[in-house]
């Protein structure tokens, strides 16, 4: 087939580069977001590039210029491999075996742009990805595939991505063209009555609320980690949490935010119905350091209040 690959970052050039390694399909062009000042090359472009495959970098996805560039290629598939720009119809319908995409969750669940984020601070212990064909709405076309895996208990955002849904879901877009190509490719209406959106988690959504219970606070901390990243304050002064574990401690007399114990590991803070480990933290302007380390040089102290 002719395959035209819409995407970004590293995810697209690894589907970029599996489509081109199994050797049964061309990638007749390439569509990516534009060159950015001071950030470095998107790697799907350096991908296309090494490749001498055809590249296209609009500036909306939607202007007549990007459309009339995209159907010039006469594509059979396109391939969707992380695409946060909003694609139009005329892209989608345009290929003789139209368009799949990549989304990170098992829809109709988590349809929306934090779809990894919010299963892991919502305390969920599954989630997925789904290979699906786009339309109108938003995550709402038939499903094509699903991948399901296991949220651990102290997986975080990172490890859930990376570990899982990243190499998982490159496998899948390749299981997917081979579907489409051989004409056994399904579109199963996703059922409405289950579905759930969330927006982008920001970092308004990671602050902590230590009166919590520590479960749900460990919840939020892992699901941040490493974006938009958890985050309380001290001394009035914002201080980001990534790396952090369920409390041992018990100080049933602690007001939530009461830091109770120091040690090597990190600080104990007191939350709703027992303590968390906190491990590693980022102050603001400052790279990501061990916890112990932060509070020797800020000197904190038991019974310090965060938040």
């Amino acid at each position: 087939m002719r395959i035209v690959l819409i995407g970004q970052q590293a995810f697209g050039q690894s589907v970029l580069n599996a489509i081109l390694e199994t050797g049964k399909d061309e990638v007749v062009g390439v569509f990516c977001s534009p060159d950015q000042e001071g950030r470095r090359e998107d790697p799907l472009k350096t991908g296309a590039v090494e490749h001498n495959i055809p590249l296209f970098q609009p500036t909306r996805f939607r202007s007549d210029e990007a459309i009339e560039q995209f159907n010039g290629l006469s594509p059979d598939l396109c391939v969707m491999a992380y695409v946060t720009d909003i694609v139009p119809m005329e892209m989608i319908n345009g290929p003789t075996h139209g368009t799949i995409q990549y989304h990170p969750s098992l829809l109709p669940l988590h349809r929306g742009p934090s779809s990894i984020n919010w299963p892991i601070i919502m305390g969920e212990d599954r989630t997925g990805l789904t290979i699906f064909w786009p339309d109108e709405g938003l995550d709402t076309g038939p499903v094509l595939l699903q991948k399901e895996i296991e949220i651990g208990p102290d997986d975080t955002l990172g490890s859930v991505y990376f570990n899982h849904l990243y190499p998982m879901g490159v496998a899948a877009m390749i299981e997917s063209i081979d579907l489409v190509r051989d004409g056994n490719a399904p579109k199963i209406v996703q059922n409405e009555s289950k579905s759930t959106y969330e927006s982008w988690a920001k970092a308004k959504d990671g602050r902590i609320d230590w009166s919590l219970p520590a479960q749900q606070i460990y919840n939020l901390i892992r699901g941040c980690n490493p974006q938009p990243g958890a985050s309380t304050t001290h001394d009035d002064e914002r201080l980001r949490i990534f790396d952090s574990g369920l409390g041992e401690s018990v100080d049933p007399n602690a007001a939530p935010g009461t830091v109770i114990s120091l040690g090597e590991q990190g600080f104990e803070v007191a939350t709703g119905d027992g303590t968390v480990m906190v491990k590693r933290v980022q102050r603001r302007g400052a790279k990501k350091e061990p916890a112990a380390e932060f509070a020797s040089a800020a000197g904190l102290q038991i019974g310090d209040h965060l938040g």
